[in-house]
């Protein structure tokens, strides 16, 4: 019965097993043109960070890095970058209900136990909000015709999480 070549032999040690099928895979040629040859491994020379390979992963796959923020974070970075979003819509009544919605979800980011760092965000006045928005709105034409706009969908709140209680018997 013939041993396979794949296998390891019994009497040798895994990383000799493992050096041993690299030499012989570098005497065949398997290293030979490799893409990339001859050229510096990128960051090479700076000092490691722990999360640096998550941020490159995350730039890579085009991920905004607030997806992957703990909820107090999230939270913050939202109402950091409001105005940002506000100004891309054009619809006073969907800007209120933008607000709303991060409002609602501060109460209940509030009202559940604190995971990750502490909340510290405020709610946004609403006020204040849609009159930096319509500061950022070009002034409406006098004589410019009223156009119908299609009705806005109301964005749904979260709903509290539920509590359970054990019945006694």
């Amino acid at each position: 019965m013939d041993a396979d070549p794949r296998r390891k032999p019994p009497n040798v040690t895994f990383p000799g097993w493992v050096e041993y099928q690299v030499r012989r895979a570098e005497a065949e040629g398997a290293f030979k043109n490799l893409p990339g040859a001859g050229r510096p491994i990128p960051d090479l020379d700076q000092q490691p960070d722990e999360l640096a390979w998550l941020a490159n992963y995350l730039h890579r796959e085009n991920v905004d890095v607030v997806d992957v923020l703990p909820p107090a974070l999230r939270l913050a970075k939202e109402v950091e970058t409001l105005d940002e979003r506000l100004a891309a819509i054009a619809s006073e009544i969907r800007v209120r209900a933008v607000i709303d919605h991060l409002n609602h979800r501060i109460d209940v980011a509030y009202a559940r136990p604190q995971v990750g760092p502490p909340l510290r965000v405020k709610k946004v006045r609403v006020e204040e909000a849609v009159q930096r928005w319509r500061a950022t709105r070009p002034a409406p034409a006098a004589a410019a015709p009223a156009t119908p706009t299609a009705p806005v969908a109301p964005v749904a709140p979260v709903a509290p999480p539920r509590r359970w209680r054990r019945r006694r018997a």
